[in-house]
């Protein structure tokens, strides 16, 4: 077990690799990479599951397959994307186990055709977690003004989601309050409270927008400050009256997980945001380059 992930562990953060690929699940590197860097989890998107379905031939014969069945477009897509996550959420099946749900979870994002199509976006949420046939595969929504009541939703109806793409404190604010509403209709409903959900802020692209326009002594802060914002809410939260009477009822919290955390500029160290964001509670999920950085 390597120190600096274990330090991280103790501190009760949460390690997940932001990353998916049939090569490393084959190959034992996922599995590598829990037994000695602590990970825990998962995270993938579009653009993890383009570069690993088009950097090599690991898909071939599935795609071959799934053609010749007349699967095309995004359902072709999905199916080799669910092929992969169940895999990875089988390998992270104890630790979602022994934590009664709260980690061992791998994630797929939705379309982002569905970015603007609220009642789109709680159907296919409920029709992909339904086709993982894992318990721990959360479904990603974006926080916008569309998904928000979408996650909601989808909390009321059992489906465990992690919030996608939230850049400000209102945001992360806007899915708690959303997370919390569809635990408290399913409490109203006699329904178990236990649906679990994530909330994702993404760090690096606030400096990638102002690097240019920002003195060289404040590049690589303001992603920063703005997670020193929302962790505050994200506390106050948590201390809540309205958190604690579902606590007490048995609900699990939303918790805050740091993305987008591998650096963007090469002149600043590739560990920056891992050590900035250790923090109890949430979770950081990193890319296979700051990982490895961290860990050496």
């Amino acid at each position: 077990m390597n120190r600096n992930t274990q330090a991280l562990h103790m501190l009760g953060q949460s390690l997940w690799l932001d990353n998916i690929s049939r090569d490393m699940l084959a190959d034992g590197t996922l599995a590598r990479y829990v037994a000695e860097f602590s990970i825990t989890g998962l995270t993938s998107n579009p653009t993890i599951f383009d570069k690993a379905i088009g950097g090599g031939t690991a898909y071939d014969r599935s795609i071959a397959e799934l053609t010749q069945q007349g699967q095309r477009g995004e359902a072709l897509f999905f199916t080799l994307a669910l092929q992969d996550l169940r895999q990875a959420a089988d390998l992270f099946r104890p630790t979602h186990d022994a934590t009664a749900g709260v980690d061992g979870w791998a994630s797929l994002e939705l379309s982002p055709l569905l970015v603007d199509d609220t009642a789109g976006s709680i159907e296919a949420a409920k029709r992909l977690h339904a086709a993982g046939e894992r318990p721990n595969l959360f479904i990603k929504i974006p926080g916008t003004p569309a998904g928000v009541p979408a996650i909601e939703e989808s909390i009321f109806a059992g489906v465990p989601i992690n919030v996608t793409l939230l850049f400000s404190r209102e945001q992360y604010i806007a899915a708690a309050d959303a997370y919390l509403r569809g635990i408290e209709r399913r409490i109203a409903a006699g329904l178990s409270p236990k649906v679990e959900s994530v909330a994702s802020l993404f760090i690096s692209r606030w400096d990638v927008a102002v690097k240019d326009t920002v003195p060289q002594p404040l590049r690589n802060r303001l992603g920063i400050a703005v997670a020193k914002q929302t962790y505050k809410a994200y506390r106050e939260m948590l201390a809540s009256t309205r958190w604690l009477k579902l606590a007490a009822a048995g609900a699990h919290p939303q918790r805050l997980l740091w993305a987008s955390t591998g650096t963007k500029d090469p002149a600043a160290p590739e560990t920056l945001y891992v050590e900035a964001f250790a923090a109890p509670d949430t979770i950081d999920t990193l890319p296979d380059k700051t990982l490895l950085a961290f860990a050496d």
